[in-house]
C-alpha cells in the first residue's frame, strides 16, 4: 500500500472492503467470544422490551384485582405506564457521563443491580394492604427506578460492545444486541400466555378472578432469571484496551501519536475478551513504555476538541465533552443522533405503547367473554403483532447491516415506514382485516429493518471513545422523550382529532428523521478513534506553525 493510500484510510478512519471481507466468513457468522459478549451485553436491552411489554398485561390484571374489572384512574394509568420511560431519561443521562468519566468496568453491572433491585421491589406492591390507588402509586416509584436502571443499560452495553468489536463487525454486533429488544417482547408476550393458561382452572373455572395478582407477579419475576445470569460477568468485566488507549491519547500531551494510532488500529481488528486475561493480551505496543504516560491522574481529564488536546489544560470530564461538541462538524452528528431518535420513538412508541387499535382490528381486543378469556385474548394478540414484524426486521439489520451501512438503512427504514403509516392513516376506515394486518406487519418490518435499529447503533459508532457513552445516553434519552410525549399525548389526541390524524403526524415525524438522518455519516468500516487522532495531529501541527510565526 503507498504512502498516500496509508495517509488517506488514516483519515477516513476507514478500510477498503476487501480487507473487511478477507476473513471470507460474513460478517453474522460469531466467534465463541463474541457470543459470550452478546450474552452479557444483550440481556439489558431483553429486559428492556420485556417490561415494556409486560406493564400494559399487568395493569389490566391489576384492574381485575384492585378495581374489579374497572377501568384504572386515567392519571393513575398514564403515571405507572410513563414511569419506567421517566426513570430511562435519568438512567441514560446519568450512566452515559459516569461511563466516560470513570470507565466501563467501574460502572458496567451497576445498571442491572438496580433492575434487580427495582423488579424486586415491584413484586412486593402491597395490593391487600394499600388502597387501589397507593398500589398504583407504589408500583409507579419502582418503576421509575427500574427505568433508571433500563436506562442506564443503553449507554453502557453499546459501549461496551462498540469498544470491543471487531471494527468490521461492529455495526452486527450492535445489532445482535438490539434485537434481544424483539425477543425481550416476544418471551415477555409467550410467558403471559403460558402463566394465564395454567391459571385457567382457578380463575376461570372457580372464578377468582383476583388470581390475576399471582400471574403478574409471576411473569414479572421470570425477568430475573436472566438478570442474575449474567450479573457476576458485568461486574467483573475489566476495561477495554480501546478505552485504556483513548484516554491515555486524550491525557497526555506528550504522547506519541503515531504509537497511540498504531494501538487503535490494533485493537479495531479483533474482538476483545471479557475476561482479565483476554482483556489486556491483545496490545503489545500497549506495554510499551509505560515510562511515557502521563503523570495525570484517570480522574482528571484534559479538555477534548483537538486543539485542546493538542495544548492539553487540566479540565473537568463535561468541559471535555462541550468543548469537543462546539465545533459543528462534531454537533452536527450529535444533533443527527438525537433527533432521529427522537421522531422515531414518537412514531414507534405511539404504535406500540397503543396497540388496542391493532387488537382490535386482528380480533383480539378481548372485548367479549369471561374475565380470564379477555385476559388470554388479548395476551395472544400481544403474541401475534410482536412475531409479525418485531423479530424478522432485527434480524435483517444484523444480516445487512455491514453490506448496506447504517446510513442506507435508516432512511429506506424511516420512508418505507412513513409509506404505510400513510396507507394506514388514508384507508385507516376502509382496510379490510386481511389489508391492515399486512399494512402493520410490514409497518413494524421497517421500523426494526431500519431506524428503530440504527438510531441505537449510530451513537455507538459515530463518537469517538472518550465521548461515546456519555453521546449516546444524550441521543437515548431524546428518543425516551419523544417515546413519553406519545405514551402521554396519543390517548387524549385520538379522542381529540382523530387516530388517523395522530398517524398523519407519525408519519411526518418518519419523514423528518429521513431528512435529519442527512447530518450523519456512513460510519461501517469507520473507526472515530482514528478520526479524532488525525483533527489533534492536524491541530498540533497548526500550533507549531502559530509558535514558528510568532
Amino acid at each position: 500500500m503507498s504512502s498516500a493510500q496509508e495517509n488517506e484510510r488514516e483519515v477516513s478512519g476507514s478500510v477498503p472492503l476487501e480487507e473487511i471481507e478477507r476473513s471470507g466468513k460474513p460478517a453474522f457468522v460469531l466467534s465463541l467470544t463474541e457470543v459470550k459478549l452478546l450474552g452479557i451485553a444483550g440481556v439489558g436491552f431483553f429486559l428492556d422490551a420485556y417490561d415494556l411489554f409486560i406493564i400494559n398485561p399487568v395493569l389490566t390484571m391489576l384492574q381485575y384485582r384492585l378495581y374489579g374489572g374497572n377501568s384504572l384512574p386515567v392519571g393513575l394509568h398514564g403515571f405507572v405506564n410513563a414511569s419506567a420511560n421517566i426513570g430511562s431519561v435519568i438512567g441514560q443521562f446519568t450512566f452515559g457521563y459516569l461511563a466516560d468519566a470513570l470507565g466501563r468496568s467501574a460502572i458496567y453491572g451497576k445498571e442491572l443491580m438496580l433492575i434487580i433491585f427495582a423488579t424486586i421491589m415491584c413484586l412486593t406492591t402491597p395490593t391487600g394492604s394499600l388502597s387501589p390507588n397507593s398500589s398504583l402509586i407504589y408500583l409507579g416509584i419502582f418503576r421509575i427506578i427500574l427505568g433508571i436502571g433500563v436506562g442506564g443499560d443503553y449507554p453502557m452495553s453499546a459501549s461496551v460492545t462498540s469498544d470491543r468489536s471487531n471494527l468490521y463487525k461492529r455495526g452486527t454486533m450492535l445489532a445482535y444486541i438490539f434485537a434481544n429488544q424483539g425477543w425481550g417482547s416476544f418471551i415477555g408476550s409467550l410467558n403471559t400466555v403460558i402463566v394465564l393458561a395454567c391459571y385457567k382452572h382457578v380463575m376461570n373455572d372457580e372464578g377468582e378472578t383476583s388470581k390475576a395478582d399471582g400471574v403478574w407477579r409471576i411473569v414479572v419475576a421470570l425477568s430475573l432469571i436472566p438478570a442474575f445470569a449474567t450479573l457476576y460477568q458485568r461486574l467483573t468485566m475489566p476495561e477495554s484496551t480501546r478505552y485504556t488507549e483513548a484516554r491515555r491519547m486524550a491525557e497526555n500531551q506528550e504522547a506519541d501519536l503515531e504509537k497511540e494510532v498504531r494501538a487503535l488500529k490494533n485493537v479495531g481488528h479483533n474482538t476483545e475478551g471479557i475476561t482479565a486475561s483476554s482483556s489486556h493480551s491483545g496490545s503489545d505496543i500497549e506495554k510499551e513504555d509505560r515510562t511515557q504516560e502521563s503523570a495525570v491522574p484517570p480522574s482528571q481529564n484534559g479538555p477534548a476538541n483537538p486543539e485542546a488536546i493538542a495544548t492539553k489544560k487540566d479540565k473537568a470530564q463535561i468541559g471535555e465533552f462541550i468543548a469537543y461538541f462546539s465545533e459543528w462538524r462534531h454537533a452536527k452528528h450529535l444533533i443527527g443522533t438525537c433527533v432521529c431518535w427522537f421522531l422515531l420513538d414518537i412514531a414507534f412508541y405511539g404504535i406500540n405503547l397503543n396497540q388496542n387499535v391493532v387488537l382490535t382490528q386482528i380480533g383480539f381486543a378481548g372485548k367479549t367473554g369471561s374475565d380470564w378469556e379477555k385476559l388470554f385474548k388479548v395476551s395472544t394478540g400481544n403474541l401475534i403483532v410482536t412475531a409479525l414484524g418485531f423479530v424478522p426486521g432485527y434480524y435483517a439489520t444484523v444480516l445487512t447491516i455491514e453490506k448496506l451501512g447504517r446510513k442506507w438503512i435508516q432512511i429506506q427504514g424511516f420512508l418505507l415506514a412513513a409509506l404505510f403509516l400513510g396507507i394506514l392513516a388514508g384507508k385507516f376506515n376502509t382496510l379490510s382485516h386481511a389489508a391492515f394486518i399486512v399494512n402493520f406487519a410490514l409497518l413494524q418490518f421497517f421500523f426494526n429493518f431500519g431506524a428503530n435499529a440504527t438510531t441505537y447503533c449510530y451513537p455507538a459508532e459515530v463518537f469517538p471513545t472518550r465521548f461515546r457513552a456519555f453521546a449516546h445516553g444524550i441521543s437515548a434519552a431524546s428518543g425516551k422523550a419523544g417515546a413519553i410525549i406519545s405514551a402521554l399525548a396519543f390517548n387524549a389526541l385520538s379522542q381529540d382529532i382523530g387516530t388517523p390524524a395522530v398517524l398523519w403526524i407519525f408519519f411526518g415525524c418518519c419523514i423528518a428523521g429521513a431528512f435529519f438522518t442527512l447530518l450523519l455519516p456512513e460510519v461501517k468500516g469507520r473507526d472515530p478513534d482514528l478520526v479524532l487522532a488525525q483533527e489533534i495531529r492536524e491541530a498540533r501541527a497548526n500550533q507549531q506553525v502559530l509558535k514558528g510565526v510568532m
